[in-house]
């Protein structure tokens, strides 16, 4: 089972590039599943506090405050989000072969994925001087800035568009599969 664990800013692209990482592995025979690290905050967002599912009306600062101040800081579960993916993982895994979650933002998320698999490939998207439209505040948060500072990804896409990110997907499906055909 491979697992592809993505990071980076809001808005960076991650999703984007996650489907087509999911196109491209379909096209090695594989069956692959995109998933959300922090899917049980987005259906806390959606179930109990009115929030239409849309992104441009994502409340990240909810968001931000549940998943770290609340679940992580006061709570001390640090690896709740984890272990439901982990769980989701172990249950998709007999329908799926290949999971892509497209939302990683801490260290310890990336640690935590190759602890507990062994065929785990990490990337990060990078969008420079991109507006994500964030306030302040929440630009400033540990789910943004953290990750400035790791530098154990396998591979680090640049998005410059969207051709780019497929043609990075392609590139890394094909280098992950050791194909050794001409990239076209």
């Amino acid at each position: 089972m491979k697992i592809v664990v993505i990071g980076g800013k809001a808005k960076s692209g991650k999703t984007t590039f996650g489907k087509y990482l999911k196109e491209h592995f379909k096209g090695y025979g594989y069956k692959p599943c995109m998933m959300h690290l922090t899917e049980p905050l987005y259906s806390y967002a959606r179930n109990y506090f009115d929030w239409d599912g849309l992104e441009r009306d994502k409340p990240r600062e909810f968001l931000q405050k549940v998943g770290i101040e609340i679940i992580q800081d006061k709570m001390g579960k640090r690896d709740f989000l984890l272990n439901r993916s982990f769980e989701d993982i172990e249950i998709l895994s007999n329908y799926f072969d290949c999971f892509i979650i497209t939302d990683a933002r801490l260290i310890h998320e990336f640690e935590a994925f190759k602890d507990h698999f062994d065929d785990v490939i990490t990337i990060k998207v990078e969008r420079e001087h991109y507006n994500n439209d964030l306030s302040e505040d929440e630009k400033k948060h540990r789910t943004e800035v953290e990750l400035d500072s790791y530098r154990d990804f396998d591979f680090i896409v640049l998005n410059e568009g969207l051709k780019d990110l497929d043609t990075c997907a392609r590139d890394i499906v094909r280098i992950v599969e050791n194909y050794e055909g001409e990239i076209l």
